[in-house]
């Protein structure tokens, strides 16, 4: 099924289809060429991927920190009351870096966390530049600092089903 464009049931859908490609390389992927930033970490990239890819119009989040700024400069800026379609910042604590460093898709609303869709994550190890495409369950109040709302076309259909899979993508599995 192809959900109309501009909504956050496109968004989820587009970014879904994503779920298990791998990078090719250090920080090497098709987002990282669509926003010019081939080779950097690339979880911002792949927002703007997938962005672009159902329609949703948003400003750059290459950089994460500077994107979430750009979302507060729009007020667009959201500390709770999370909705799907939201994009999801976080700062991981303990890992050396004291600032918004990773971004997600807000893909289903629970009532202390939310599923993510994330570029540039992995299972158990680096959380902001871990390689590959994945559901995540993130947590309101410990990593998670903020969400931004997308301006997004209404729709009140159905959305695309999300659940984290019961393992990882195996290692080494490459979409194009």
């Amino acid at each position: 099924m192809t959900y109309p464009t501009g909504t956050a049931a496109r968004l989820i859908e587009v970014a879904l289809a994503e779920v298990g490609t791998v990078e090719e390389g250090d920080n090497l992927t098709k987002y990282g060429k669509f926003m010019k930033a081939d080779g950097l970490p690339w979880c911002g990239s792949f927002v703007n991927w997938c962005a672009d890819q159902s329609g949703v119009k948003i400003p750059s989040m290459v950089s994460t920190a500077l994107g979430a700024n750009r979302m507060k400069d729009l007020g667009r800026w959201i500390t709770d009351k999370p909705q799907v379609g939201d994009l999801c910042f976080m700062d991981f604590p303990h890992d050396g870096i004291d600032r918004i460093s990773h971004i997600g898709i807000v893909a289903k609303v629970g009532t202390s966390s939310v599923l993510c869709i994330e570029g540039n994550t992995s299972g158990t190890g680096d959380q902001r530049n871990g390689g590959m495409v994945m559901i995540k369950q993130r947590y309101i109040g410990k990593e998670i600092v903020g969400f931004a709302r997308a301006r997004l076309v209404a729709y009140s259909g159905e959305l695309p089903t999300v659940e984290i899979p019961d393992e990882a993508p195996k290692k080494g599995k490459k979409k194009k």
